[in-house]
């Protein structure tokens, strides 16, 4: 609910929209979100935080319409509030995206934040965004004419999808405006996906079991535990989080480890199977596979900061494994020379497959990023893969829908001479794709997509 000055009992709409102007001009000057939310004082982070998302998901369409209305650009920090406020009267269409404020308190309160930003310019905004207002269908139509304006991706990014994917990149530029679902992984330890939807309702908390990937190429282990919240809620909301119950992860990535551990066909890796997490922050994945078997892991991440982040998360959900600050392309600065029956590498990538949740990425990555990031995977890769005893298998996964860093990357590994010969598995399910064909029945969050884009290749060492 929303007052003429902001959301009802929060600060005024005017501080939250200086916030978030702040926040947008941070990111195009190359900042993380993540980051610059970090700094926002605790009373306005959840309402700049969900204004900053808005924004950058139709900040295309709002820059284009700003250069409609205004061709010279503004200094930075006044452009910054107009395409907030632009990018928030955006007629969006879409069920879950609507605009958040009514026009003329939007109109309003942006002006008055102009007045503190930048007084000289306040005449010049409110003028810039009646304009809007009064000729909203030309200007909209006009808009849509620029790739930009019509799928709020920058052109490189729009470009490399109708390379890869000449059928779907339009839909997967749709649906990455789209708000994510909230998706939550059951502990199994702990109880069932089945259990916790009861659980929840009756505490008043609607939420559905995501239906298991179909057909026998599915693995089996780890089934029933992805639940989907109707509305998102902090976490510090969820009954059983605090306790370890339940952790918040996105369907797609719960399916490595049931993946590595037991795919369809293989034998299940053994108890106290070693088992190396590559590139293991946040540490979800550890953790998902720590929760399905008995297993001696190593949690592998280049940051000793994002390291601290999986032990916190271990902590909470009283699991162990060993952790190492280390390379993962240069195995002789932390091996101990102990080859492993299985290898997750969750690589680095662009991030591309999860820009409904995080739609900075799409605005801070650069079209050469993708062969960079490509030839770290491609290190990454050879360096791992003498480190897999024969007969182990070894789990590729990136959250990209770029094939440079999915299937690409993997025909040239499989390439590439090697010692112990490499074999792909017919369980790996190669490319998921966040668009509405691969959308699950019965999940509600208005007709969101219920997972992330990300790419798997399970390979065996025969």
């Amino acid at each position: 609910m929303t007052t003429p000055h902001g959301p009802a009992h929060g600060p005024a709409l005017a501080r939250l929209l200086d916030a978030t102007a702040d926040a947008v001009q941070a990111v195009r000057g190359g900042r993380s979100l993540t980051d610059v939310l970090a700094r926002v004082p605790a009373e306005l982070r959840p309402g700049v935080q969900a204004l900053s998302f808005h924004a950058l998901r139709w900040l295309g369409s709002a820059q284009v319409l700003r250069e409609q209305l205004a061709p010279k650009a503004p200094p930075p920090p006044v452009d910054a509030l107009l395409l907030v406020a632009l990018a928030l009267m955006w007629p969006t269409g879409t069920q879950d995206s609507p605009p958040p404020y009514a026009e003329h308190t939007l109109v309003d309160q942006a002006v008055a934040a102009m007045r503190q930003r930048a007084p000289a310019a306040a005449n010049f905004a409110n003028a810039v965004l009646r304009r809007f207002g009064r000729e909203r269908d030309a200007l909209v139509a006009a808009v849509k004419h620029a790739p930009l304006g019509a799928f709020n991706h920058p052109l490189w990014w729009i470009e490399r999808l109708k390379l890869d994917w000449p059928a779907q990149w339009q839909a997967l530029l749709l649906a990455a405006n789209h708000r994510p679902p909230m998706t939550l992984r059951v502990n199994a330890r702990r109880g069932t996906g089945t259990a916790y939807v009861q659980r929840l309702a009756a505490l008043g908390r609607g939420a559905r079991l995501l239906d298991d990937p179909p057909g026998p190429q599915a693995p089996a282990l780890g089934r029933g535990q992805a639940v989907v919240l109707d509305e998102p809620c902090p976490v510090t909301a969820l009954h059983g989080f605090a306790e370890g119950e339940v952790s918040v992860q996105d369907a797609a990535a719960q399916r490595a480890a049931p993946l590595l551990l037991a795919p369809p066909g293989a034998e299940p890796l053994p108890a106290g199977a070693r088992v190396l997490d590559a590139c293991a922050a946040p540490g979800g994945k550890t953790a998902h596979l720590l929760e399905l078997a008995e297993l001696d892991v190593l949690a592998l991440d280049s940051d000793p900061v994002r390291l601290a982040r999986v032990q916190d998360t271990l902590n909470r959900l009283q699991l162990k494994a060993e952790l190492k600050a280390g390379d993962a392309r240069q195995p002789r600065t932390w091996w101990d020379g102990r080859p492993f029956d299985a290898i997750l590498l969750d690589a680095p990538c662009t991030a591309s497959g999860i820009v409904r949740r995080h739609p900075d990425v799409r605005w801070l990555r650069r079209a050469d990023d993708v062969h960079a990031l490509a030839t770290i995977q491609a290190e990454i890769l050879d360096a791992l893969w003498p480190l897999l005893r024969p007969g182990g298998r070894l789990l590729y996964a990136t959250c990209s829908v770029f094939r440079a860093e999915g299937s690409h990357q993997i025909d040239a590994f499989m390439q590439r001479p090697r010692s112990g010969s490499p074999r792909r598995d017919d369980a790996s399910p190669g490319h998921l794709l966040p668009t509405p064909d691969n959308a699950s029945k019965g999940v509600s969050g208005h007709g969101a997509m219920p997972q992330d884009g990300f790419f798997y290749e399970l390979i065996h060492k025969t």
